[in-house]
């Protein structure tokens, strides 16, 4: 019982390690607007010292320890490309990515070995601790980079319908996309971190095509790439833009309507599990289960075996 009772807390304290590294990795970086202020106000307590350098400490292990993988130029552009998408801009993202897997790999095979799984079949456990290891960051990563895009996909309707506005107001279109991104900084962050991003681009130097095409690279949206396209078809061929952004917000509409309707149209498929699983059963124990039972109970008795008295 004891054994049991320190297995369940390694498992637990194996957990939380893994939650925190994860939250490691989730801490984003300061914004540019916080870096450069010299506000006396951001200096830091004695007592908050400690758990800065603890963190600053933990990411540098992990830093180099993720550094130390052996890597491929593409195998690095690519996961630095996934960051990107899941909204993660820091250089040495793929390196505290890659530090995480190795320490849930070592955790892992930590946990076997106590267990003596390890000793029984080592080479199963250590290609479990292997996959179990590589697949869980990644299955995390794929869930943030989604989430994130479906957030955006949401916020394109919004913004299209304002730039519109703003283009037949007369605004450029840089200027239009960067103040439709301000006014929907509240609604929608994401894209309005995007939208600001582009911006910066624009003002560094970059041509208007190339800035949106690395828009779209960003973020990974069909429909955003579907509107950088148009945008650069409309800057190069001299057409309206105006036209353009009304043609596009409606077939944007149109579309989010449709998802609507598919995802009320899946509500009843995914409540049959639920209803099944958890919500018949008590139903049928309350309405049958006193008449099973006094049934049962009289069958007992027509057969004498009743309880007696």
């Amino acid at each position: 019982m004891n054994e049991m009772l320190l297995v369940i807390l390694i498992f637990a304290a194996l957990s939380l390690a893994v939650f925190l590294i994860f939250l490691l990795i989730s801490r984003r970086g300061p914004r540019v607007g916080e870096r450069v202020r010299t506000d006396a106000s951001r200096a830091e307590s004695a007592t908050g010292a400690a758990p800065k350098q603890f963190v600053q400490k933990s990411e540098e292990f992990l830093r180099k320890l993720g550094a130390m993988i052996p890597r491929s130029p593409g195998d690095l552009s690519s996961e630095e490309r996934r960051l990107v998408q899941a909204g993660y801009r820091r250089k040495d993202a793929v390196y505290l990515l890659y530090g995480v897997r190795v320490i849930l790999i070592g955790l892992l095979l930590l946990f076997f070995a106590y267990t003596k799984g390890l000793y029984q079949n080592p080479l199963l456990y250590i290609l479990l601790s292997i996959l179990i290891g590589a697949l869980v960051p990644d299955l995390w990563l794929r869930r943030k980079v989604s989430q994130r895009q479906w957030r955006i996909q949401m916020g394109l309707p919004d913004f299209m319908d304002l730039s519109v506005v703003c283009v037949e107001a007369g605004l450029g279109l840089d200027q239009t996309i960067q103040r439709v991104g301000k006014e929907i900084r509240t609604s929608y962050p994401d894209l309005s971190g995007e939208l600001r991003v582009y911006g910066l681009e624009v003002s560094a130097g970059r041509s208007r095509s190339e800035a949106l095409r690395n828009l779209s690279g960003r973020t990974g949206v069909d429909d955003l790439r579907g509107l950088t396209a148009v945008l650069i078809q409309s800057d190069r061929f001299g057409t309206s833009i105006a036209d353009s952004l009304r043609i596009f917000a409606d077939d944007l509409r149109v579309k989010r309507r449709q998802r609507a309707e598919e995802m009320a149209a899946k509500m009843g498929v995914k409540m049959v599990p639920p209803l099944v699983l958890f919500i018949f059963p008590a139903v049928f124990a309350v309405i049958l289960g006193p008449a099973i039972v006094l049934i049962v109970r009289n069958i007992f008795e027509a057969l004498g075996r009743g309880p007696q008295g």
